[in-house]
């Protein structure tokens, strides 16, 4: 449905262009629009009207406001010559550079001019009443002399040009500033640049010495590793033999030994053995170290390794306050080196029923986003949140953490972690004072 015009007027003469052009601001100005709007509107229909009347007949405009969707002034200068538009056209197309949307066509009443502008979001809301105040206010309209009309556009001219003048001191001011602030921008560059310069020559020379400390500490951690491996395997022997002669002396076929005597040859066999355990526990931390270990990959069948694993450590678990609980893995097999899969899980295990005095050690096998997990949960005296990086250091051992059973040395965990990386995988903890531990090893299943 199209909306009530708010005013309609006829051209006959050019005397009604400036009637037309009086109109066009006090509409403009009706609706909301701003002053410069009201001049765009009120020249680009005076210029149309003008053109309009040049094809010989009488011509008509129309005012219409249009509020579905955006606001909108509409203008239509029609006139009742057929076939205009090619000739009336080209003559207006800089009109459209002051409204939004500029039409001209031939329709069945003659050439047709179809103008309009978005109202602005500050207008006044136009409710019905209001366009019926606006109608009523048009309709009262005297217009003006073209004298006055000539008066209202001369100061209209002047305040553009005063405009034109303030906007050109202020981008005379802009440029000023601008080129001071290029200056300014220079000299900050220039300073920047040296002192840039400056710290790449430092960058450049902590680089070198970082490399230079790389390769020293590379150097004391191989000389570390030897160290560790020679001296194990150095100390094997001797230690072997000391726990070969404890033995020989507490055989029931050697010389009876008296209660004194049997006491200390079993602290010495004690003694040794955990001598023993502490060497074979360098000697394979160093080989991690050094990387001299390489994981045989094969296929291998987890119900196998949890089975070997419930076998050979039940024997340590014996104490009737303790549940030691190995599930059946959901994951049938994995890829990855069997027997050191095996060291690190008997490992963990191996800890958890050292510091567990009641409730349970529990293993458990499950796929996880493509991976295998490993999870060693106990309900022993757990670990604080402080420490769950220290523990993998080596020799680092929890202060005041005590042992239900068995002694520690303190390289396992660390010894277990390289072992997860060399096949692979990583190792975290979870735990709580007084709750327990949980240790995830998580390998790639394939």
């Amino acid at each position: 449905m199209t909306p009530e015009p708010l005013m309609r007027m006829r051209l006959r003469a050019e005397q009604d262009v400036f009637v037309a052009r009086q109109l066009g601001r006090e509409v403009a100005r009706a609706v909301g629009m701003e002053q410069q709007d009201q001049t765009r509107l009120a020249t680009a229909l005076s210029e149309v009207g003008r053109v309009m009347l040049t094809l010989g007949r009488d011509a008509e405009v129309a005012f219409v406001v249009e509020l579905n969707g955006v606001p909108t002034l509409r203008m239509a200068v029609e006139n009742p010559s057929p076939g205009g538009a090619a000739e009336v056209g080209p003559r207006i197309a800089q009109v459209g550079r002051l409204v939004d949307t500029l039409e001209v066509g031939d329709g069945e009443t003659g050439t047709v001019v179809r103008m309009a502008r978005r109202l602005p979001a500050s207008a006044p809301r136009l409710t019905p009443e209001r366009m019926d105040e606006i109608r009523a206010g048009l309709a009262e309209h005297v217009p003006g002399t073209p004298l006055d009309e000539l008066s209202v556009q001369n100061q209209q001219l002047i305040a553009a040009l005063d405009e034109v003048r303030a906007q050109r001191d202020d981008l005379a001011r802009l440029n000023v500033e601008l080129e001071e602030t290029n200056h300014g921008v220079m000299a900050l560059y220039t300073q920047l640049s040296e002192e840039l310069e400056e710290t790449n020559r430092g960058v450049v020379a902590l680089y070198a010495e970082l490399d230079e400390k790389s390769l020293q500490l590379r150097a004391a951690s191989e000389a570390k590793s030897r160290f560790l491996a020679n001296v194990s395997h150095e100390l094997r022997a001797p230690v072997t033999a000391v726990i070969g002669l404890a033995r020989l002396l507490l055989d029931p076929s050697s010389e009876p030994l008296g209660s004194e005597q049997r006491r200390q040859v079993e602290l010495i066999s004690g003694s040794s053995g955990d001598l023993l355990t502490l060497v074979n526990d360098l000697l394979d931390l160093a080989k991690a170290e050094a990387g001299r270990i390489e994981p045989e990959w094969s296929e291998v069948d987890l119900r196998v390794v949890v089975g070997q694993l419930r076998g050979t450590l039940r024997p340590l678990a014996t104490r009737p306050e303790v549940d030691f609980v190995v599930e059946e893995p959901r994951v049938a097999g994995v890829r990855t080196d069997e027997v050191l899969l095996t060291r690190v899980l008997r490992n963990l295990l191996t800890n958890a029923i050292k510091f567990t005095a009641e409730g349970e050690v529990r293993l458990a096998v499950r796929p996880v986003d493509g991976d295998v997990e490993f999870s060693v949960s106990d309900t022993g005296t757990g670990i604080p949140a402080e420490f769950h990086e220290r523990i993998f250091e080596e020799f680092y051992q929890v202060p005041r953490s005590q042992a239900v059973q068995g002694k520690g040395t303190g390289l396992g965990l660390p010894y277990a972690r390289r072992l997860v990386a060399i096949l692979g995988g990583g190792l975290r903890v979870e735990s709580v004072p007084g709750e327990g531990s949980t240790f995830t090893v998580r390998l790639p299943a394939s």
